[in-house]
């Protein structure tokens, strides 16, 4: 009874410790059942052999029973310990992924935004290269709301996400700064003219019509553009300036894309 009572006691505190291990679901399992078959072929095999004592079989046999039972328990155990772990990562990961993304459109917000920044101005110091902050509004957003709803709305700037996604290289930066402004975080640029060719291509891409449901809808955009280390270094200050060019922008026309002056940022100061 006394080998009975440790066996028991020493399986039961040895699938305890294994099945902790359970995020690694292969090396757990295979570990438990190294440890628990052989012992449950032996006591079993063992209980076959003829003994004097009338309850030898007995005993055997039920011990080779609890030791299936603690090994069945922990491979459970094991189970639900890997679904617990994955969902709680999994948790952890898409809360910090909607922290630092737009919801409405899945592009970048300000928090991921400033830190894309910091990794770009990083990498343009080592290379000597330039990084364009350009500040995008759209132009007759506000009527699309107006007459055909914030669905409508909401369905236009989701296209919007998906053209400037399809126009930027991977090392560039899309976010949504909140209703119809984006940003795009142009990187490795060598001179301005590259910035320039790229706030083009932007405005004639997003000028082009959009299918909503039976309607047709069209807007434009307009591009203010700031680059560092030219007009700074900081976030902050490349947006305050990239937006005073989208003001002059938007007031000489619209669709139009300007670089950031001087006087833009005082009047960013200013404001």
């Amino acid at each position: 009874m006394l080998h009975l009572l440790t066996v028991s006691l020493v399986f039961g505190f040895g699938a305890g410790i294994v099945s902790r291990i359970a995020a690694r679901p292969k090396v757990c399992v295979i570990s438990l059942l190294l440890a628990t078959l052989p012992t449950i072929a032996a006591l079993a095999l063992h209980a076959l052999q003829p003994h004097p004592d009338p309850l030898h079989t007995q005993l055997f046999l039920i011990e080779a029973f609890i030791v299936a039972m603690i090994t069945g328990l922990s491979l459970q155990t094991v189970a639900h310990l890997y679904r617990s772990a994955v969902e709680h990562h999994t948790a952890r990961h898409d809360m910090a992924l909607l922290a630092k993304t737009d919801a409405l459109t899945g592009l970048a917000n300000r928090l991921s935004l400033r830190e894309h920044f910091q990794g770009r101005m990083a990498a343009a110091r080592r290379t000597d290269s330039q990084v364009a902050v350009h500040f995008l509004d759209l132009d007759g957003f506000k009527a699309i709301n107006d007459h055909h709803g914030h669905p409508a709305g909401d369905a236009v700037l989701r296209e919007v996400a998906r053209r400037l996604e399809a126009m930027v290289r991977s090392e560039d930066v899309i976010a949504r700064l909140g209703g119809d402004e984006f940003i795009v975080l142009q990187a490795d640029l060598v001179q301005d003219t590259e910035a320039e060719l790229l706030a083009r291509r932007i405005i004639r891409e997003i000028s082009k019509p959009y299918r909503v449901e039976d309607n047709l809808l069209t807007i434009s955009v307009s591009v203010g553009i700031a680059t560092a280390p030219k007009m700074g270094l900081e976030l902050e200050r490349l947006l305050a300036c990239a937006d005073g060019a989208l003001y002059r922008a938007k007031a000489s026309g619209k669709a139009r894309a300007l670089f950031c002056v001087e006087v833009d940022l005082v009047t960013a100061a200013a404001a």
